[in-house]
């Protein structure tokens, strides 16, 4: 299923969104012209991460709460104490609108 999450221009450079998606809970970050989406929820502790802080050079999302570091591109954890991925979703951006498929 595919479903739109707003215009991009709705999305700041570098600030985590949270998204609700059917029934999903879900954050997406622009980094460029690119929306990245990810399960709102670090692996390590169940903990939002709409709530931290995007680096925009190495294209990661901090977890606020312990730090954990997550790759934007595919949810890899980046580094401790996560050890498991974050799901990530694909997300397109077409005719101005994000699009994100469940």
């Amino acid at each position: 299923m595919i479903v739109d999450v707003g215009a991009l221009e709705e999305f700041a450079l570098g600030q985590p969104r949270p998204l609700q998606v059917a029934e999903r809970n879900l954050v997406g970050v622009r980094v460029g012209d690119e929306v990245f989406v990810l399960e709102n929820r670090c692996s390590h502790e169940d903990f939002p991460l709409a709530e931290g802080v995007v680096d925009l050079d190495t294209e990661e999302i901090e977890c606020a709460r312990h730090g954990a570091m997550f790759s934007l591109r595919d949810g890899a954890p980046m580094s401790f104490p996560a050890t498991k991925p974050v799901a990530r979703f694909n997300a397109v951006v077409r005719d101005g609108r994000v699009e994100v498929e469940i």
